[in-house]
Parts: C-alpha cells; sequence; structure tokens
C-alpha cells in the first residue's frame, strides 16, 4: 500500500508527461510530498487468578495455551464431583446437620468417618488453594488462594483438634460444602477464562494442515504447510484455506478473509494480486507463489499481536492488583479482629469465632478482582481482532476512550489515494462522452503518471496510438485513428486562446478535482475531470465521530482548494492544508495544545513522526505488513470508519472494567460485616458455605459480565 502511495504522491512535472500545468492554477501543491519516515511489559492474567497452577502458562508441558486452561477446566471438574459425593456422607454424618433435620443417624466410630473423609476433601478437594496459598507466600504476594487456603486449614484443623478431645463443634461440613463451591466457581470461571481466549484460537487454527505442492516437473504433491518455502508455488482449490502468504500467478477466484481483516464480502483475486493465508477460496482453482511463510505470513503476525495485547497490563490492572493486595490484607486483619472480638468480649463458643472468621477469610477473598480485567481485556482484544483491527498499546488503547479530536491524513486515508475520471465535460456533440476517453486514453497509454493512469483505467480498452511525443510542460500528443490528438493542460489552452465554457470547467475545477482537456486535430472537443475518489466509508466515519462528540481534522499536502472540498464534502471540522511532511507532528501537537486528547490516523510508515506525537496512533490499511506499521492501534481494513469502532469499543471496555471492579468489591462493604457477626443479634448471620456462594457468585458476574462485552455496547 506504500508503495503505491509513494506513486500517486509523486510531482506532476517529473514525468515526461507533464500534467503540472493540467489542473487549476494552485495544482502545482498537488504533489503530495512523501511522507517522513512500544512495547510493554507482559503480564498473563493467570497470575491474578490461579497462582497455584502459575508454572509456565505458555507452554505447559509442551500443551497450548488452550489445552491448558482446558486441563485446568477438567481438572476443577474431577476434583468437584468428587468432593461432592464425599460431602454428601459428610453432611449426613455432620451432628449439626442432623439436628437441623430433626434426626439421629449417630453410630459408634461415626465420628472417625467423617474425619476421614473430610481428610480427604481437605487435602484432595483443597489441594490448588494450598498449593496455590504455598506459592503465595513464596512470592510475599498474599491473595485469594492464601484466604482460602487458611480458612480451610482453620476449619480442618480445628474440627481435628475437636474430634481428638477439644471442646466444641465439628465444622467438616462446612469445609467440605465451602471446598465444593469452590471449586466449582473455578471451574464455570475458567470454562469463561477459555472462551474469553477462543478468537484467538480460532485465528489459529485458520491454516490448513497440509498444502499442494506444484513441482516443477508440473506434479503436484501433497505436503505439511510446516515445509513450505518462500518461492513455493502451491494450488488452492475451491473451498480450500490458503496455506501462506502469496501472489496469484495463475487463476481468478473470489477470497473470503473475514476471519483475518472482518470485511464481509468475498474480494476478487486474479493475476498478481495478493492472497493472505488462512482465507478461503471461494470460486475458482488458483496457483500462488508464495511470499511469506512461518513467523513472517500476516496470519502469525496477528495471531502474535492479539497474544501481546491480551497479555499487556493494563492500567486498569494495576489498581485491580493494588485493591486486591490491600483486601487480601483486610480480610486477614478481619478475620483475627473477629475472633478476638467473638472470644474475648461475649460469650460464644471458640467454634464460633472460628466459624465466624473463616467466613471473613472467605467473603473477602479477591478471586474476583484478580478477573475483573484481564476477562475484560482477552474479549476486547479478541472482538478488536476479528472486526479487523489489532491492539499493540493497551495504554493508548484505553486512552482512545476520552479523545476529544481525531486528525486524519486526507490521501489514501479519507480518499482511496488514486486518480479516477469522474467528469467528462462534452463541449461541442460531435463525438460521445466515450469517444473522447478512448482517444485520451490512447496517448495516456505511453505515460506513467497517476492522471494517464487513471484515464486509461477509466477506458478499459485502449486504441493504437503512433508518432507519440511529449509537448513540454503542457501535455502530449500522438496519432490515432488518423486523427492529431492532444491532452493537454489549461495553460496550453490559455496559450493557444482556445475557446471553451469556462464557467463549467471553473466549477468542476472548484471541486477540487484536476482537469485536461482533449484537442482533436485542432479542435476542442472536450475536457476529462479526475479526483481522487473519497472513500464511501469516510462519511460515515465522520458522521459517527460528530455523534460521538468528537471533532474531526483533515492534515494533508494538496492545495487549500482541493482539501476544503474534500472537507465540505465530509462535514470535516477543520482543515490543515499544503502541510509539509515534516510538518504533520507540529500540527498533531498544535491541536494537543488546545487542550484536546488527538488519535492521529494515516500510513503506518509515511506518518510515523504524527503518529508518535498523538496521544492515539492509528495506523489504517496494513494490508499484510502488519508488522513494519507504527501505530498505537493497527487497522487491518482501508475503512475510516474503523476508528469510530476503535472509540466505541475502548468506551465499552472502560465501561466493562468499571462494571467489574463493583461487582468483585462492592459486595465485600455488606458481606464482609454479616460475615463478622454484626446482625448476630437479629438472628441474621452468614456460614462459611454462604460465604463461599456469594464470593464465587462474585466471581461467575465477573466473568460473565466481560463475556457480555460487544462492540457496540
Amino acid at each position: 500500500m506504500s508503495a503505491n502511495k509513494k506513486n500517486n504522491k509523486t510531482d506532476h512535472s517529473k514525468h515526461d508527461h507533464d500534467h503540472s500545468h493540467h489542473d487549476h492554477d494552485d495544482h502545482e501543491r498537488h504533489d503530495h510530498h512523501d511522507h517522513s519516515g512500544h512495547e510493554q511489559e507482559h503480564e498473563n492474567h493467570e497470575k491474578a487468578e490461579h497462582d497455584e497452577h502459575s508454572n509456565d502458562h505458555q507452554g505447559h508441558g509442551g500443551h497450548s495455551h488452550h489445552e491448558h486452561h482446558l486441563a485446568m477446566v477438567k481438572d476443577f471438574k474431577f476434583r468437584f464431583w468428587w468432593v461432592l459425593a464425599l460431602t454428601i456422607p459428610i453432611l449426613a454424618l455432620s451432628p449439626m446437620i442432623q439436628e437441623f433435620l430433626g434426626v439421629d443417624w449417630r453410630f459408634t466410630g461415626d465420628v472417625y468417618l467423617l474425619f476421614v473423609l473430610s481428610t480427604v476433601v481437605y487435602f484432595f478437594g483443597g489441594w490448588p488453594f494450598l498449593t496455590g496459598l504455598v506459592d503465595e507466600l513464596k512470592k510475599r504476594q498474599p491473595g485469594m488462594m492464601t484466604l482460602i487456603g487458611l480458612a480451610i486449614t482453620v476449619a480442618y484443623v480445628y474440627s481435628v483438634f475437636v474430634v481428638f478431645g477439644l471442646e466444641g463443634h465439628l465444622l467438616f461440613w462446612e469445609l467440605s460444602t465451602l471446598v465444593a463451591i469452590m471449586l466449582v466457581g473455578h471451574w464455570i470461571e475458567m470454562r469463561s477464562v477459555m472462551s474469553a481466549s477462543a478468537a484467538l484460537e480460532k485465528l489459529a487454527e485458520l491454516l490448513p494442515g497440509k498444502a499442494h505442492r506444484l513441482n516443477e516437473d508440473g506434479s503436484v504433491e501433497d505436503v505439511p504447510v510446516e515445509e513450505l518455502n518462500v518461492g513455493d508455488r502451491i494450488v488452492i482449490k475451491p473451498g480450500e484455506k490458503i496455506p501462506a502468504d502469496g501472489l496469484v500467478v495463475e487463476g481468478k477466484t473470489n477470497v473470503n478473509e473475514a476471519m483475518l481483516t472482518g470485511e464481509s464480502l468475498p474480494v476478487e483475486k486474479q493475476e498478481d494480486d495478493e492472497v493472505i493465508g488462512g482465507a478461503v477460496n471461494e470460486e475458482g482453482s488458483i496457483t500462488v507463489k508464495i511470499h511469506k511463510a512461518g513467523d513472517e505470513s500476516f496470519l502469525s503476525q496477528v495471531i502474535a499481536l492479539v497474544r501481546q495485547a491480551q497479555e499487556t497490563k493494563s492500567r486498569t490492572q494495576d489498581l485491580a492488583n493494588r485493591a486486591a493486595f490491600w483486601l487480601t490484607l483486610v480480610a486477614i486483619t478481619g478475620g483475627i479482629l473477629t475472633f478476638f472480638v467473638w472470644t474475648a468480649f461475649t460469650t460464644q463458643d471458640f467454634s464460633f469465632a472460628i466459624n465466624r472468621t473463616v467466613t471473613v477469610m472467605v467473603i473477602a477473598c479477591p478471586h474476583a478482582l484478580g478477573l475483573a480485567i484481564p476477562l475484560v481485556v482477552a474479549v476486547s482484544t479478541s472482538l478488536a481482532a476479528t472486526n479487523g483491527f489489532l491492539i499493540r498499546n493497551r495504554t493508548a488503547f484505553e486512552e482512545a476512550r476520552n479523545l476529544n479530536a481525531v486528525i486524519f491524513d486526507k490521501t489514501g486515508t479519507l480518499t482511496e489515494g488514486t486518480f479516477t475520471v469522474t467528469d467528462i465535460l462534452n463541449f461541442n456533440g460531435q463525438l460521445s462522452d466515450d469517444e473522447i476517453l478512448n482517444y485520451a486514453a490512447a496517448v495516456e497509454t505511453n505515460s506513467e503518471h497517476p492522471i494517464a493512469r487513471g484515464i486509461v483505467q477509466k477506458a478499459g480498452e485502449t486504441w493504437k496510438v503512433e508518432d507519440f511525443n511529449s509537448i513540454t510542460g503542457k501535455g502530449i500528443e500522438g496519432k490515432v485513428k488518423g486523427k492529431s490528438v492532444k491532452v493537454v493542460s489549461p495553460g496550453y489552452i490559455r496559450d493557444e486562446k482556445m475557446e471553451y465554457p469556462k464557467k463549467q470547467v471553473e466549477e468542476t475545477s472548484a471541486q477540487g478535482k484536476t482537469v485536461v482537456f482533449v484537442v482533436l486535430d485542432g479542435k476542442l472537443e472536450g475536457a476529462i475531470a479526475l479526483g481522487d475518489k473519497i472513500r464511501k466509508e469516510s462519511r460515515q466515519a465522520i458522521n459517527r465521530l460528530h455523534e460521538m462528540g468528537i471533532q474531526s481534522i483533515m492534515l494533508t499536502g494538496d492545495n487549500r482548494q482541493t482539501a476544503e472540498y474534500v472537507a465540505g464534502e465530509l462535514g470535516i471540522d477543520q482543515v490543515f492544508a499544503e502541510v509539509l511532511p515534516e510538518e504533520k507532528a507540529d500540527k498533531v501537537k498544535e491541536v494537543q495544545g488546545q487542550g484536546k486528547k488527538v488519535a492521529m490516523t494515516g500510513d503506518g510508515v509515511n506518518d510515523a513522526p504524527a503518529l508518535a506525537s498523538a496521544d492515539v496512533g492509528i495506523a489504517i490499511g496494513a494490508g499484510s505488513d502488519v508488522a513494519v506499521e507504527t501505530g498505537d492501534i493497527v487497522l487491518v481494513r482501508n475503512n475510516p470508519e474503523d476508528v469510530a469502532h476503535v472509540i466505541q469499543l475502548s468506551r465499552a471496555t472502560y465501561s466493562k472494567m468499571v462494571q467489574n471492579l463493583f461487582w468483585a468489591t462492592g459486595y465485600n462493604v455488606v458481606a464482609i460485616p454479616l460475615a463478622a457477626g454484626v446482625l448476630f443479634a437479629w438472628g441474621i448471620i452468614l456460614s462459611p458455605a454462604m460465604g463461599a456462594v456469594l464470593m464465587s457468585l462474585s466471581t461467575v458476574i465477573v466473568a460473565i459480565n466481560a463475556r457480555f462485552l460487544k462492540l457496540g455496547s
């Protein structure tokens, strides 16, 4: 894409077909000077989730990230069902439960059977929490596992002493129900974690396992995709996935790139067009020459960027981590204080105080806090990738919610960056519009100028030209079908004092279009107007930004008349025209100086200084060159409307983070005092099992809430 832009931005006067005077007088400024030319900390969200499983999250025994999560889900599920099965007899054997039910199922040695069953629950069911406690204490980072581990250990050890002679009440049933609820909570939560990363795994599964490699003798052999090398030729049949990035060397087809770029419509591909590994070949059979394979491929770069973004520590995560740490200290302190108050200042027995202590520690577990932000990060990153934009800088992405001005580079961002025939002005009516275009296209065939390419492309077919010649500084000429044909600038028409409908031409020029004249056998027959076509998505993008209360600004090297026309067509609020490449970063700083949070949207390579100066740099139209783009956020499609989508997702993501932080911490304000027994005098009290239910419920709510994040939410 960048290369094309550079071609289109070349100074018109440097071509043999000198169109520097083709346009209105100011069009010399339409030279589009070439634009002159973060990595954050990574932190696996599992560190805030399950420290008991924190060793080697990326490659657990050679397993993929997805397989490791799957193993964790199965582990929690397996332990939960066993603990649930043991909890039933434990409940039946517990004296407190029998008393509550009004039954007497006591028998000799029943307390020892209760002890054995509870010991299995404590060590087998509680193992993830006990190992997590040890890990957290080793790192001097007490957290959720510390609280759960301490709670079940206090309940178990105290009950063991009661079994062997200490006066008090057995808490084995509280222990087993607490472990069962914690295990099922983790099981549900880990399933949500796995779902949050599902989009990344789907991307990884896009590549097929095998490819049809074309040998030099014309034979075709099926080989594993890993064995493909740059320069190999492969055959892709209808309905098959494309195994690697490359150029079509034979055939024509439509390709579905929806999973890669977010573009829902199939894209037509023919010879010399680029195809991306992972896309689906929908129609014809094509032969592709590989130019990128392995880690250099577009899909590999996307996966790397998505994983990097998911693992990048969020600013909001820092807040959540600090809150979780302090909540752990509050829980431990609250548990000790609760125990002290109930034993020192009340007539309640020792087991009651232990019961309250355990409940406080369980209910205050910062588990939901540990998940609140990482789950939203994972979902938002995956959602962004599947909609065609990649987050490279998590902090900048979060900052996008505060933007109140977006600066767009014009050429190639708001416009398509190529000259297109927009109008054919027929002065005499003796020739048809198509004939005027075809005569002009015939002589333009020998020119490499962007204007010439626009005319030739519009004509489709070109007639043969003879005696081609350049008219220095004025245009070109040649013989076509026996007629003398000149395609010339307004300067040539003025010098030759030729008459033409000036008002019609001036109105066309006022729209920012370049006008060239067509002369046949010395007679002025008409003119052709060309414009840098405005993308249809640009209007929607500007309208959406206005609806969001964000100012739109255009930055361009074009002359002011052209810039003002494009800005007027799109409803852009402010225009910086005739800006040299090295001045673009200064313009960004000028807008920032007005107290605005600014995003710069443009080419990731040529607009690098401006992108770096902005609060948020958005590289648009990255295509397959993802790795070389310098933006904080990379838009895969050439669609400026995605800028609005980025801001929408940033706002929705922040909203979900705030909601999750509320769910993760807000319930503690009510739950901790209830757990401590402040309403005991009124008969309101929470058991450790009920505390575990509330704690687990907050975790599950946080996990489910994150999954409901949508682009427009």
